[in-house]
């Protein structure tokens, strides 16, 4: 079985350091609240480790590509973004607009709303091509959702990664996130002093899916690739080997 590459933790006085000189504008003032409120915990009650931030553009839109394992994701993948100097929006659902201040958080910080199940479902697509366009970065979970593999690999995703990033044609990192799930599980249980592995890797190479059209087929192909990329980084940080095909939450069991 491969050893773990897991990054080395962060020392004090980086943690100080970020701190101190992580990127602040841009955020929006409820946004950039939030950030505040949140940052002294992320970076006191966890075992923090990341690398590959080198990876993340310094200018010019860029799509990074996450894996989702927690509902805490989103306060990792920030604090990741923002201590290499970007300020990361992120793709949410619309019927958080709706929630007091969570709206204000959302709206003021450039976040763009997905309207699931409607008419309006292919907005979203069209908002994070164009924050791309502006020199945004936009934060994507593919899977849309918790991973339901029973042992916590990235599943199927579907393709509306791939539809983004064939279209705007920018930089697309791939980003896996281990151990937030024991900061907070997904049925809300609460872990202090965890150990969090945060890994970007190099762009992902989409040269073969350029000027082909944009069918179900290509967009398929072009997430499969991101989602390979992906799940290669959380197999280093396991040191586990993944399984042979990903978990399809569409896919019916079979009848026992």
């Amino acid at each position: 079985m491969p050893t773990p590459d897991v990054p080395p933790l962060l020392t004090a006085r980086q943690r100080l350091l970020l701190t101190l000189r992580r990127k602040r504008r841009t955020s929006g003032f409820w946004f950039g609240l939030a950030i505040e409120l949140i940052w002294p915990l992320v970076m006191v009650f966890t075992r923090l480790g990341w690398r590959g931030g080198q990876h993340i553009p310094p200018t010019g839109g860029v799509l990074i590509a996450a894996n989702h394992v927690s509902g805490c994701d989103p306060i990792y993948d920030t604090a990741f973004v923002i201590a290499h100097r970007r300020m990361p929006r992120y793709l949410a659902k619309s019927e958080l607009w709706t929630v007091p201040i969570v709206r204000s958080v959302l709206g003021k910080g450039q976040h763009i709303p997905v309207y699931r199940d409607s008419a309006r479902a292919m907005d979203a697509f069209r908002g994070a091509v164009e924050a791309l366009e502006r020199g945004e970065v936009v934060v994507f979970y593919p899977e849309a959702t918790y991973t339901a593999d029973p042992d916590g690999w990235p599943m199927k995703a579907k393709n509306g990664i791939g539809r983004i990033a064939v279209q705007s044609g920018v930089p697309v990192i791939p980003l896996a996130n281990w151990g937030t799930q024991e900061v907070l599980s997904p049925k809300g249980k609460v872990g202090l002093f965890k150990r969090v592995s945060l890994v970007a890797g190099p762009p992902v190479d989409l040269s073969e899916f350029v000027g082909k059209p944009r069918t179900r087929s290509n967009l398929d192909a072009a997430t499969a690739t991101i989602m390979s990329a992906i799940t290669g980084l959380v197999a280093d940080v396991r040191g586990e080997e993944p399984p042979e095909l990903a978990y399809d939450p569409a896919r019916k069991p079979l009848a026992g």
